[in-house]
């Protein structure tokens, strides 16, 4: 058994990240680039008005004769003479010649002239070329998350394909002959089976959002074999259940069976201890335990970060943060223990129902407050330090 610092060590030297592949912007949420993107073009293109309105030469005039329109869209040449201006729209390609444009709310304005009643100052309303990027300047930097924005930017730049670095595929493993389907009448003796699709929306908060689940019964043939094909297609495998010591247990043995290198088993935490790690070439092996608290608290700590890790993400860890504790913790174990809690600006507060298999408690928590397993008492007002989980 190990200490949680060794085992997030061990995960973290394991989790390298993919090879790369070019993507279409249109389908890149969520993936990390993998190179730097340079602008093909400046943005704006064109000095743009920022507004509907009229486009003059900034002097001490007033009244102005209106020669000519400029529509977003279009290209117009009018050379403006000092007296003269264009009636203009918003995005409109502003005339060589004029360096201001007034908005229309400010104006009086007749078939052929204006006359400004508020004048606004010399250059206002106007894009400039390139205001928001210059051609050749850098778009984003290698290893930045592809956002609903960058998607736009990038594609308000012209830019259509993106070198990404590809996502892993993972696949989930559930076992138990005690497990059915939600939706199926209950028997005696069954209980509904909640990891898969528990595991599935934590990957989705990542950017995971294809996951291949698998079943299995509690034999050590069937879960060699199913493993076997398992480990031959995917990148990550997440085993839910069968990794304790009870008699109907066969995960670890059908690993080992399967060339699986064991990197650790068993972790000095609560809960969560029965947890094995492991790696056949490439492809990363969690066996977590059944208990869904446990499988959850194991999945924030271990396996968030090596998926994000194999995504190409910089910062791979839940961040940290520090709260006053509103209630006293006392850690007889000798376990680092993960409380759920919830925390506040200032404070947090340890909840009840801290039971490996007692989801309720989980579902309203926003965060795990961490205790070392060196530390016996931390009393009330202290400082603690969170895993927010929201």
């Amino acid at each position: 058994m190990i200490e949680v610092k060794e085992a997030l060590e061990i995960v973290a030297a394991n989790s390298s990240v993919l090879s790369t592949q070019k993507i279409s912007v249109s389908k890149a949420l969520g993936y990390i680039l993998a190179e730097t993107v340079y602008s093909p073009i400046s943005m704006p293109p064109f000095r743009q008005s920022a507004m509907d309105g009229y486009a003059f030469t900034h002097s001490i005039r007033h009244q102005f004769d209106v020669v000519g329109t400029s529509k977003a869209g279009d290209h117009n040449n009018i050379k403006l003479k000092e007296n003269e201006a264009v009636r203009i729209f918003t995005g409109a390609y502003v005339p060589k010649n004029a360096d201001t444009v007034v908005m229309q709310e400010h104006v009086m304005a007749n078939e052929d002239s204006i006359l400004i009643a508020k004048k606004p100052e010399a250059f206002a309303n106007v894009r400039n070329k390139g205001e928001q990027i210059n051609a050749e300047d850098v778009v984003f930097d290698a290893n930045t998350l592809i956002t609903p924005a960058a998607i736009g930017f990038l594609a308000c730049l012209g830019i259509t394909e993106i070198t990404v670095y590809k996502k892993p595929k993972i696949a989930i493993l559930i076992t138990g002959n005690e497990l059915i389907k939600p939706g199926k009448k209950l028997p005696k003796g069954k209980i509904y089976e909640s990891n898969s699709v528990m595991l599935q929306a934590a990957l989705q908060t990542i950017g995971i959002n294809k996951v291949k689940v698998h079943t299995v019964k509690d034999n050590l043939k069937a879960t060699k074999k199913a493993l076997q094909s398992i480990l031959k297609k995917n990148d990550i495998v997440l085993i839910s259940g069968g990794i304790s010591v009870g008699d109907y247990d066969f995960v670890k043995e059908a690993l080992l069976k399967n060339g699986v290198q064991e990197l650790f088993y068993k972790i000095n935490q609560k809960p969560g201890k029965p947890m094995f790690f492991g790696a056949k070439k490439d492809t990363l092996v969690f066996a977590l335990p059944g208990n869904p608290a446990s499988s959850l608290t194991n999945f924030y700590i271990y396996v968030y970060p090596a998926v994000k890790n194999k995504m190409g993400f910089s910062n791979t860890h839940l961040p940290k943060i520090v709260r006053k504790l509103q209630n006293q913790i006392t850690n007889t174990t000798g376990k680092t223990l993960f409380l759920k809690a919830l925390y506040n600006e200032s404070s947090a507060e340890i909840l009840e129902g801290q039971s490996s298999a007692m989801l309720n408690t989980f579902a309203i928590a926003n965060g795990l407050v961490i205790v070392p397993h060196d530390v016996e008492n931390i009393k009330k007002g202290s400082s603690v330090t969170i895993l927010p989980i929201d």
